[in-house]
């Protein structure tokens, strides 16, 4: 039978081209998103400014399976400690700090954040003086030749600039050639770098060079011994990296969830995709399974002949995938680093194992979609399969109900859960799954619901489009089976795509309004040069009209409850608590805030202190009063009283400590932004003005209305290129699967639209007849696709506390369905004036 699936694919050119269309744009997913998979594993960041130690000592930047969001740093008594230690030639420090260049009373070279490093840590990446000479003193810089090149400025010249949220001139003593690392570098020295980072008894990272003759190896084991009780890890190879760039820690964990979902949705869609594709082009050939049966053929060998033949097109389609699915890994790989998703500075990898992979499951995927596909015409009579050859009138069977209802099941579930135990943009997780379900049911029994819906849509077209709409519509009540396999696909897209987009509109809008329901704040002041010194703050509050002013800054905590002696021999793992932050002044927080503690005060958040939301000072030794173990952003770990207790929605509790303690422990220790409410009588418009006199000596500094959450907004964007680019690869996988399902019913149709011509249909009649059932297949697929966004949006707006219709832009669902019902259109007139290229006698001829 594997023979005669050759011979069969040798004259049925034109139809599986369709079926090798869509394995071969699946494939390349899957080539694509096993690439990314490996890259979040390897988590290759080649070491820049440090590749020339061969050993670098950093702070650990992981707690709890999960990356600290701010710098952990060290103390800069260490660098003398392993400078003494046997092995070790020279310890060099390094510190990294944002700067920016400023121009007429803002940034200038537009705006670009550079870096800041100390001039010892120059050696380590390489870097050689080309011009003049290294900086000495205070207000002494050099740059690296591409950024002086890029100002136009050199040795001599002057450079004004901001770094440790202050206005700062240097003068450039020299120019240095860089063998590696960005451009956009510039250095100072090392006590300077250290003044301007705020932190001079730190640094960031320690280079180790070893003596001549001690080994990499070595040199590991003798800095390790000193590391002992120290929350610092010593780092080589490749993974030296991270010292330099730690925010790239976060692209392992994103890449690898995100792959694993895009790969599983894109084998899910793929069955259905190919499924839909096979099912229709096995109609097409019952009376030729009809006549294998009556000759002789075993069911099972005509099985084998189909699965035979769609093996062969996979083969094809997934060697010629290989190539252009790893270019689509390193093109989605550049845009998900250019929508900081993940750090530019990963190296993408694709090696033999994601082709492996991904050709195992495409493979996989495409012999199960012909199963499927190939039950009934193996399983039926000769004379029923000759009978059906012409218009199928079974279509449900024992298993695919079966699946229909485990699928209407999950999605019931998971609902559920969604609206009445999920709370806040958590709630996606179950939310996003139920969709593909509720999408999987629809799909499994559309031929019965494309029944219904042909008798509901029949009086409306009939009253609109005349003869060619009765014409249709009889085709369609005719054809109901096949039709069914183009409404899926528009269902799909419109279904999946809308669902997933307003989930992310939905949920960036309940971030806002939760962050918003915060602030009681009149005006707010950030700056365009990295942040402002905290300062600032108690000058703001010196501004005439001023009421309050507290700093305001965002961040991540936990809480860390320590295990029992009894827990500890079991095994378990510690319940920590992660925590979204806010730090606030105690003097200005409560005139600033929108919300009233139910027990405690903000004016006592002072020292090591928190205010908790209510829900969780319910909890065993977090009620006010009582002393907890935090977690900060940087890893230290401290006792910190609880002070306070406030109502916060549901899903989205805030805690706050005093802005001092996080600044104390956050990567640049600035305020990024500081609130401010006016007196009694003080307008906003008078209060922004007298605010404004601030800046008069602080280039950067910007003052508005209203505070936005930059927090909400940086991980809102995140979010959303994710969701994006999932549902553009649905969306464009379901437009293939619709282009092939039209084309592939057009040409089976050649005699249909012969005979019609032959009895006195002109080509415009026909296409009026093909534009009536395109409408209809593109309203049922839109309406159907519409209950699945519903049923998907509506309890994920309930879990987040608002309305159960969706939140976002109207244009966006009105460009979903006009897409669908263009594409619709467009593919099934394109297909059918194809069809009737040939003169109908010969189509009838040839048929």
């Amino acid at each position: 039978m594997f023979h005669l699936a050759l011979q069969t694919l040798k004259f049925r050119k034109g139809s599986f081209l369709a079926s090798f269309v869509a394995l071969f744009f699946g494939a390349t997913i899957l080539v694509a998103c096993g690439s990314l998979m490996e890259t979040g594993i390897r988590s290759v960041v080649p070491p820049q400014r440090l590749a020339a130690a061969p050993v670098v000592v950093t702070g650990d930047q992981s707690f709890d399976h999960d990356v600290l969001p701010e710098r952990s740093r060290l103390e800069g008594s260490l660098v003398e400690r392993i400078e003494a230690l046997p092995g070790v030639e020279r310890a060099v420090p390094d510190v990294s700090f944002p700067v920016t260049v400023l121009g007429d009373g803002g940034p200038a070279d537009g705006g670009e954040d550079l870096a800041g490093h100390g001039w010892s840590s120059a050696a380590l990446g390489g870097a050689r003086l080309a011009e003049g000479e290294q900086p000495r003193g205070r207000g002494e810089a050099v740059l690296d030749a591409r950024l002086a090149e890029r100002l136009g400025v050199g040795p001599g010249d002057r450079l004004p600039f901001a770094a440790g949220g202050g206005a700062e001139e240097a003068r450039v003593t020299g120019v240095v050639e860089s063998a590696r690392g960005p451009a956009g570098t510039l250095y100072f020295t090392d006590e300077e770098a250290g003044r301007l980072l705020g932190r001079p008894a730190q640094v960031d990272s320690i280079g180790v060079l070893p003596e001549q003759g001690v080994s990499v190896s070595e040199l590991e084991k003798t800095v390790d011994g000193v590391l002992e009780e120290m929350s610092a890890v010593t780092l080589t190879g490749d993974d030296r990296g991270t010292a330099e760039f730690p925010e790239a820690l976060q692209a392992s964990t994103r890449l690898i969830s995100m792959s694993a979902v895009f790969g599983g949705i894109a084998v899910m869609v793929a069955v259905f995709v190919v499924g839909s594709t096979l099912a229709l082009l096995v109609q097409q050939r019952l009376r030729e399974m009809a006549l294998l049966r009556a000759i002789g053929s075993m069911p099972g060998q005509i099985r084998r002949m189909i699965v035979g033949e769609t093996l062969v097109i996979a083969l094809g389609a997934i060697v010629l995938s290989l190539l252009p699915g790893r270019l689509v890994g390193d093109w989605m790989l550049a845009r998900l680093a250019g929508g900081g998703v993940v750090a530019p500075e990963i190296v993408y990898h694709s090696g033999w194992v994601p082709m492996v992979v991904a050709a195992a499951a495409s493979a996989g995927s495409a012999v199960a979609a012909a199963f499927i596909a190939s039950r009934r015409a193996a399983l039926a009579r000769p004379a029923d399969a000759l009978a059906e050859s012409g218009l199928q009138r079974h279509w449900i069977s024992g298993p695919r109900l079966v699946f229909a209802i485990l699928c209407f099941v999950g999605g019931t579930v998971l609902a559920f859960v969604t609206a009445t135990v999920m709370e806040g943009t958590v709630a996606a997780s179950t939310a996003g799954p139920s969709a593909m379900l509720w999408a999987g049911g629809i799909a499994l029994i559309s031929p019965g619901v494309t029944r219904v819906l042909t008798a509901l849509l029949r009086w409306p077209l009939r009253a609109v489009s005349g003869f060619a709409g009765r014409l249709a519509l009889t085709n369609a009540r005719a054809r109901r089976i096949r039709m069914a396999g183009a409404v899926t696909p528009v269902m799909l897209a419109t279904g999946l795509a809308t669902a997933l987009i307003y989930l992310q509109t939905s949920q960036a809008e309940a971030s806002t309004e939760a962050a918003s329901e915060l602030i009681a704040a009149d005006a707010v002041i950030t700056s365009a040069v990295g942040g402002m010194e905290s300062g600032l703050v108690d000058e703001a509050g010196q501004v005439p009209g001023v009421d309050a002013a507290t700093a305001y800054t965002s961040g991540t905590a936990y809480i860390i409850k320590p295990l029992s002696a009894e827990e500890k021999e079991e095994g378990d793992e510690p319940d920590n608590t992660e925590l979204v932050v806010q730090g606030v002044s105690s003097g200005g927080a409560a005139k600033n805030l929108a919300v009233s503690p139910e027990e405690g005060s903000f004016e006592e958040l002072q020292g090591e202190t928190v205010v908790l939301p209510t829900s969780l000072t319910g909890e065993k030794g977090q009620a006010v009063g009582d002393t907890v173990q935090m977690l900060l952003g940087d890893g230290t770990q401290l006792p910190v009283k609880v002070v306070g207790s406030y109502e916060a929605r549901a899903g989205f509790e805030t805690a706050f400590l005093p802005a001092e303690l996080m600044l104390e422990h956050s990567t640049t220790g600035l305020v990024p932004q500081i609130l401010v409410s006016g007196e009694d009588g003080t307008s906003t418009a008078q209060l922004v003005e007298s605010l404004r006199a601030l800046g008069e000596d602080r280039p950067g500094l910007q003052v508005a209305e209203r505070a936005e959450v930059e927090a909400a907004a940086q991980d809102s964007a995140t979010s959303a290129w994710i969701n994006y680019l999932l549902a553009g690869t649905i969306i464009g996988y379901a437009v293939i699967s619709l282009v092939n399902t039209l084309i592939v019913s057009a040409a089976e149709r050649r005699r249909e639209f012969a005979l019609q011509r032959l009895v006195g249909a002109t080509p415009g009649q026909v296409l009026r007849m093909m534009t009536v059932e395109s409408i209809l297949v593109a309203v049922m697929g839109i309406v159907l696709g519409t209950g699945v966004a519903l049923a998907t949006l509506a309890p994920f707006g309930i879990a987040l506390g608002g309305s159960w219709m969706p939140q976002g832009p109207v244009w966006i669902y009105l460009l979903v369905i006009g897409f669908a019902g263009l594409l619709t259109l467009g593919a099934s007139l394109l297909s059918t004036r194809r069809a009737m290229r040939v003169r109908p006698a010969e189509a009838v001829a040839v048929t």
